[in-house]
């Protein structure tokens, strides 16, 4: 699996990644609601995701394997990650954990001393294993609700966990 920044000719298959992802594996979250289906799809489109990917205070990763896109990513240059989305048939297999780590990568490049973001139900219990904290009470858009949550990118505990998770990643620990 390869994880790496997507560019405009992407935009087409990323954006089917979080449409199925949504659909088929956050149902805790929408609960088969047409209407809330509708607001959290939205902005799930070719042209929205060709827009992150062009957007200069961003970064867009995908994780790609024989040529097919598994996994989407985002995060902005303040810290926050905005998408992890993964392919129905990729889920538990260390994609999510790949774009994370490289995301947190990324953002401890440019300096943030922490990551922020807004966890669904579905997701929450995969951030906090990540190293996540709840950050304040959950957030409501409609029916839909997210949980606010921060992460430390500072510290060399915070660097050992990223460095273990991507060596595990890689096959290179046991």
């Amino acid at each position: 699996m390869l994880i790496r920044s997507a560019d405009v000719t992407d935009a087409e298959a990323a954006a089917s990644v979080p449409r199925r992802s949504i659909r088929e594996l956050c149902a805790l979250d929408h609960g088969g609601d047409e209407k809330a289906l509708g607001q959290w799809l939205g902005n799930k489109t070719p042209g929205h995701v060709r827009s992150w990917i062009e957007a200069p205070d961003g970064r867009i990763v995908v994780a790609e394997q024989g040529g097919v896109i598994l996994g989407v990513g985002g995060a902005s240059r303040g810290g926050v990650i905005t998408l992890n989305y993964v392919a129905p048939e990729a889920r538990f297999k260390g994609v999510s954990k790949a774009i994370l780590a490289s995301l947190e990568a990324c953002l401890r490049d440019l300096g943030c001393a922490q990551s922020r973001l807004t966890s669904t139900r579905t997701a929450h219990a995969f951030y906090l294993a990540a190293g996540y904290e709840d950050a304040g009470q959950p957030e409501f858009w409609g029916k839909l609700s997210g949980q606010p949550m921060k992460k430390s990118l500072q510290g060399p505990d915070a660097l050992a966990k990223v460095v273990s998770g991507a060596c595990r990643l890689l096959g290179r620990m046991p």
